[in-house]
C-alpha cells in the first residue's frame, strides 16, 4: 500500500550505461517519465542496476537488488524504454528479476517498449527487426485505439504464452498486450514522450495500478 506521502510508490527500472573514459557504471533514467507517473498519482522510484556478474562462479549476483526490494516495497512496477534487449546484461538481468518479484509479490507492471519486449521475451516470445517504427507515429486498432509515438526498432513475432493482445499497429505490428490473470501490460509505445500527456494513457495506468 502507499506510505509517507500517500501515494503508491512505482519502482521504475533504469537505463544501465558504463562510461569508459571515467570507469563508472551510471543508471539514467527520462524524467518525463517521472513526471508522468506523478500526473497519474504515483510516486516514481528510479530502480538501480545492483545486480553484479561473479566471474569466478559465471552468476549474477541478485542479493543488492533483492535487499533494495526489501527495504522499498513497491506498489507496482515499470519497465522503462531504451536500450536494445542484449546491450545491457546488467540491465537486462536486473529486469528479468524485478518481473521475477513483482511475479512474487503479486504487483501490477506496466511495460514500455524495451520493457515490453523484455516480458514477452519471459514469456518465451522471440522479437524480429521491425521497419517504419522509429520516430513515427501509428493509430492503435483494437481494444486500445488511438495515435501514439513508436521508437522501436523491433517487434514480437506472436502474441506470448499467457497474454492477449490489446492493440495493433496499421501495419499489424502489435502495440499492447495484456496478462491474462495478472494486473500486466506492455505498451510499444512512450507515454511520457506525449506532450501534453495523453489522459487515456494517465487513466489507463491508473486503472491498471489499481488507482
Amino acid at each position: 500500500m502507499g506510505r509517507g506521502c500517500g501515494l503508491k510508490r512505482v519502482a521504475i527500472s533504469q537505463q544501465a550505461d558504463f562510461l569508459v573514459q571515467r570507469g563508472e557504471s551510471r543508471d539514467s533514467l527520462d524524467q518525463r517519465l517521472v513526471y508522468f507517473l506523478q500526473s497519474a498519482g504515483f510516486l516514481a522510484v528510479p530502480v538501480p542496476n545492483l545486480s553484479t556478474w561473479l566471474e569466478t562462479s559465471q552468476i549474477w549476483d541478485s542479493q543488492p537488488l533483492v535487499e533494495w526490494l526489501r527495504e522499498i516495497v513497491p506498489d507496482a512496477l515499470v519497465l522503462s524504454g531504451g536500450q536494445d534487449i542484449g546491450k545491457s546484461p546488467a540491465r537486462d538481468f536486473t529486469e528479468s528479476s524485478l518481473l521475477d518479484y513483482a511475479d512474487f509479490a503479486g504487483i501490477p507492471v506496466l511495460a514500455l517498449c524495451r520493457g515490453m519486449q523484455v516480458m514477452a521475451h519471459r514469456a518465451g516470445t522471440g522479437l524480429r527487426p521491425v521497419a517504419g517504427h522509429v520516430r513515427s507515429r501509428h493509430e492503435l486498432i483494437g481494444e486500445i485505439k488511438g495515435r501514439v509515438n513508436s521508437y522501436h526498432n523491433y517487434s514480437l513475432e506472436t502474441c506470448p504464452r499467457g497474454f492477449r493482445i490489446l492493440a495493433r499497429s496499421e501495419d499489424g505490428e502489435i502495440e499492447a498486450i495484456a496478462h491474462n490473470s495478472r494486473s500486466w501490460q506492455g505498451w510499444m509505445w512512450h507515454p511520457e514522450r506525449e506532450i501534453p500527456f495523453s489522459p487515456a494513457d494517465i487513466e489507463r495506468v491508473r486503472l491498471l495500478f489499481g488507482e
